[in-house]
């Protein structure tokens, strides 16, 4: 690539004068250039600008803007890529906001047309219906974008079956790199001959390629140099060997289709605008999955030969390092059910069938072929939504390794390498002789079945002798699938990471022919250069640097193991976080709302790496650069739960806000929300009052714009007594002997105490009703609103204050149980990770011993402590929200367990995520769009298309506030739903 035409400052004058002229965003700050200098590689690049395009007609001037500039354009969708190759230098050019619209759909002939943003997993969702599918699946399938796998030729887990995206890729519009519209698809000889005749760039295209593949000599070098033909999954360099294969140059060859190349080509050759895809049958109805456990992973490769006879739709390999992570991960311990020991490798085998007993006697056959070879000890078969959470496991391999403590990570590095299945036992034989050579192992796991595992060696890159293993491994490797003649990449694409590698891959004849292929396309390297050809050298513009020095880092907080650098690092890119509301799940609220980058976990993650990596600063948190990215960050816990690396980002963000307000002062408004239960303590006093000042249109909205909260919003109202008073009244007045009776111990939160009263009298009459004597102890509150707010040293002091309070006297027999989640969950979350290292052990103690009211009612009846006879056998309809922390930290499953008490209660769990209230969030004046929009997203049509008889549900008093602002509902805490339906 060619040096900018322009200094600094004129360059910057005409960005300016550029993002004036778009429909849609031109960034130029520093914030969204660090956000988008990563993926979900080891790369780092600050890119010139960031451009979030509207329409075709802003792509053609940013392309005009490019050649004339001479800088390049990097096209980007989810930005997951894992060898770099949407890192660079010029204009990140990002496709995942507005092109995502499914354009034309025909059944008859299974086919789509799609933009290049739209998700895999919600076009299947649309296709469905239709009884189709587009195939190949890869891991990331609920966020990875149609253009994306197309640029990487994505395959995934089912490849057996479905191959590459290239088999499915029919036609393809593109902007070419003069500003050119061109539609590329399937020719016959005569049509291809007359595109060659054509006077524009296009024609060149097809000029250069009919001289370049009818020569003999690149015929025969190209057939001698790349992959064996029966290496499936092939993505070395441009795919002329394919184009080889086709019509014009192969007697009896498929007609030309120039989308064969498209595929792979990692956006360097043109700007993709719409895709047609070919769509198939959905699979067979049933599906079983034979999960064989091995002693090793060499047995369970020479297994995995004897279960595709049997003709499986996948077999993927986990081994025992992967394994090892899902004991830490709170989503991933839940799918191990099906683990038994400590197996070296586990085979996953899916087999589809039209019926369950088809699979149960394939499953059958391949136990004995495999036992009598001396291979596999344990053979559980699964079936139904066990599937589901075997895949799930599997999918979260990639973002499990970032759970790996310090610096030393799996390395993406030879992770996509892939050979002739046979020749995968003794190829990952000679693989593992090299890493032990230099002393380093290696993580094993994915697409046994189609030659391929995703092999991460364990690699500190902040070292100096880790950057000389990255190299060194490299090349090693390299030469290893060579001597297979394998593929260097097998759906992860070249990239930055393996470019350097492809003349040594297909020779250096071959190497000039891709670079001739290349400068055609795209003469001024305006689209994405320095991939796949005219590559830098691997172990150039790396995340990390070696010998990178950092402070050691006070913090409040516990960070266990590591440090708050390490724990941001956790984040490896693979942006899970973000999916759509359409995929389910609770991370990340604030991107399902704006779909903007910038408010992703990912994001967030990545600008506190960079501050406290590279920040001069002596208070390395004190940049609003980290303060504006973590904005909208509900901390509603979601990522320390569904992110596969468990990065907690309401605990840094809590953290980043302590060490920030300490350099900036702590704004009146925290000061306020924090000191909650002080204010509805004095409320309290007289609560008509306070209920007349809060409900009083003209003084609501004075003390609401005062406070910097929305008008729109309505301010919690205070009981007429605090629960305490009630339960000291309740107690003298009911004064019987707690013979038999099971003693629990309720936290008397502050949200219960003086608004949810009601609650906390109907949770106390419930428990004696079934049979237990409820003591509320002295306790302080229990911080939730210091830490909501940042205020951690004063968590701190409270959450001590509480431990020592409760040490002695909570134990299995004697639980402490809470009504409102976010309060009672600090004692098994934050209180740990802030408890003096004299109160540690007590404070993990305790933690064992704090249960969510659902929780502990929905173990007594599992128990058989509490039955149905208690209570009504009316019917009712129940709609039930799930609160956030309940869901990242406990499960929804209690709730439901509750509410199915009474024998004709049925529940139906809205599939919402974040309500969008989370505490203050919802109330503040530059939050309140977003917080409703996020409700908008499921929630609230959910409540509102519910009939007028149906009890809406919820644990958490935000999300019942939530519901009552946005749909006029007034929703019910599961206890109270419970304790009306007892008997009288």
């Amino acid at each position: 690539m060619a040096a900018l035409k322009t200094n600094p400052e004129e360059i910057n004058t005409r960005l300016h004068q550029l993002g004036q002229q778009l429909d849609g965003d031109l960034f130029l700050d520093d914030t969204m250039r660090i956000l988008y200098a990563t993926d979900a590689s080891a790369y780092r690049e600050v890119p010139l600008a960031v451009a979030i395009p509207k329409s075709i007609d802003d792509l053609k001037k940013l392309i005009q803007f490019a050649r004339k500039e001479m800088t390049s354009l990097i096209p980007r969708t989810a930005g997951t890529s894992l060898a770099g190759q949407v890192v660079g230098n010029g204009i990140v050019v990002d496709v995942s906001k507005h092109f995502t619209k499914i354009l034309e759909f025909n059944k008859e002939e299974k086919w789509v047309r799609v933009q290049p943003g739209v998700i895999r997993d919600e076009l299947n969702m649309f296709l469905k219906p239709h009884g189709l599918l587009f195939g190949p699946e890869t891991s990331t399938a609920n966020r990875a974008m149609i253009g994306g796998m197309v640029g990487n030729n994505s395959c995934g887990s089912n490849s057996i079956v479905y191959r590459s995206t290239r088999e499915h890729l029919l036609e393809v519009k593109a902007l070419l790199s003069d500003g050119t519209e061109a539609e590329f698809k399937t020719l016959s000889i005569d049509e291809f001959h007359a595109k060659c005749e054509t006077n524009s760039l296009e024609g060149q295209i097809y000029k250069t390629v009919r001289r370049l593949l009818n020569n003999y000599e690149n015929q025969v070098e190209i057939r001698k140099e790349f992959p064996k033909k029966t290496v499936e999954r092939r993505n070395t360099g441009y795919a002329v060997d394919i184009l080889l294969e086709s019509a014009p140059f192969s007697a009896g060859g498929a007609d030309f289709n120039f989308c064969n190349l498209i595929a792979g080509s990692e956006g360097t050759l043109a700007f993709i605008t719409e895709i047609k895809l070919n769509v198939v049958p959905l699979p067979p109805k049933e599906l079983g999955l034979l999960c064989v456990h091995f002693n090793s992973i060499d047995e369970a490769l020479h297994a995995n030969l004897i279960a595709l006879k049997y003709r499986p739709s996948a077999s993927e390999l986990i081994d025992h390092y992967i394994l090892e992570c899902t004991k830490n991960n709170i989503e991933q311990i839940k799918n191990r059910f099906f683990v038994q020991g400590d197996p070296g490798a586990i085979l996953v085998v899916e087999f589809t069938r039209e019926s369950k007993e088809e699979i149960i006697e394939i499953a059958r056959q391949v136990e004995i072929e495999m036992r009598g070879s001396g291979l596999g000890y344990h053979f559980p078969l699964l079936f139904g939504d066990d599937c589901k959470k075997i895949w799930t496991l599997r999918k979260a391999g990639l973002g499990l390794l970032g759970n790996l403590p310090g610096d030393d990570k799996a390395v993406p590095v030879i992770e996509d390498t892939a050979v002739d299945v046979q020749d995968l036992p003794g190829y990952i034989r000679d693989f593992n002789e090299i890493l032990k050579k230099h002393n380093l192992y290696s993580v094993h796991y994915a697409h046994a079945g189609s030659g391929e595992l995703h092999l991460r060696p364990i690699i500190n890159l902040k070292t100096k002798e880790g950057n000389r293993l990255f190299r060194v491994i490299a090349e090693e490797i390299a030469t290893l699938v060579k001597k297979y003649n394998g593929s260097l990449s097998g759906e992860h694409g070249d990239g930055r990471l393996r470019g350097e590698f492809i003349r040594q891959m297909v020779g250096e004849k071959n190497y000039e022919l891709l670079k001739q292929i290349k400068y055609t396309w795209d003469p001024e390297n305006i689209f994405n250069p320095n991939k796949i050809v005219d590559t830098p050298p691997m172990d150039t513009m790396l995340r990390y640097k070696p010998g990178q020095q950092t402070p050691a880092f006070k913090t409040v907080f516990r960070f266990y193991n590591q440090d708050i650098l390490q724990h941001a690092e956790q984040c490896n890119g693979s942006g899970d976080c973000r999916k759509t509301e359409l995929s389910g799940g609770t991370m990340c609220p604030s991107f399902m709302a704006t779909r903007d980058e910038k408010d992703t976990t990912r994001a967030r993650a990545n600008i506190l790496r960079e501050m406290l990596t590279n920040s001069r600063k002596l208070n390395r948190f004190d940049h609003e650069e980290i303060k504006d990215v973590m904005d909208l960050c509900l901390s509603c816990k979601g990522c320390k739960s569904e992110c596969p690396s468990n990065v907690d980002m309401a605990k840094l963000k809590a953290e980043f806000l302590q060490h920030y307000y300490d350099a900036n002062g702590v704004p009146f408004r925290s000061k306020l929300i924090a000191n909650f239960s002080k204010s509805a303590k004095l409320g309290a006093i007289v609560p008509g009052l306070y209920n007349f000042a809060v409900t009083n249109s003209s003084i609501s909205n004075l003390i609401k714009r005062i406070s910097g909260f929305n008008v729109k919003r309505s301010i919690p109202t205070l009981h007429k007594t605090t629960l305490k008073k009630w339960w000291q009244k309740h107690r003298v007045d009911n004064q019987t002997p707690g013979i038999n009776k099971r003693k629990v111990y309720l936290f008397c939160d502050e949200f219960t105490n003086y608004n949810d009263t009601e609650i906390g009298i109907k949770s106390i009459l419930l428990l004696e009703k079934l049979g237990y004597e409820v003591i509320i102890p002295e306790h302080e509150e229990s911080g939730r609103a210091w830490l909501s707010k940042g205020l951690v040293r004063v968590a701190k002091k409270i959450a001590n204050k509480n431990i020592q309070l409760f040490k002695n006297i909570i134990k299995a027999e004697t639980p402490l149980i809470g009504i409102e989640p976010s309060a009672i969950l600090t004692f098994r979350d934050e209180y740990v990770d802030l408890a003096d290292d004299n109160q540690f052990d007590a404070a993990k103690e305790l933690a064992k011993h704090v249960w969510i009211i659902d929780e502990f009612i929905a173990s007594e009846i599992e128990k058989g402590n509490i039955t149905k006879e208690y209570f009504t056998k009316e019917q009712r309809n129940i709609k039930l929200h799930g609160h956030c922390q309940q869901k990242a930290l406990s499960t929804v499953a209690s709730s439901v367990r509750v509410l199915s008490l009474p024998e004709n209660y049925l529940v139906d769990i809205i599939p919402s995520g974040c309500c969008g209230m989370a505490g203050s969030f919802g109330y503040e004046k530059e939050h309140y769009d977003v917080s409703m929009k996020i409700g908008e997203l499921v929630l609230f049509p959910a409540v509102r298309n519910s009939t007028g008889d149906t009890i809406i549900a919820a644990p958490g008093t935000s999300c019942r506030h939530q519901i009552k602002d946005g749909t006029g509902r007034k929703a019910l805490h599961p206890v109270e739903v419970l304790y009306e339906a007892l008997n009288n």
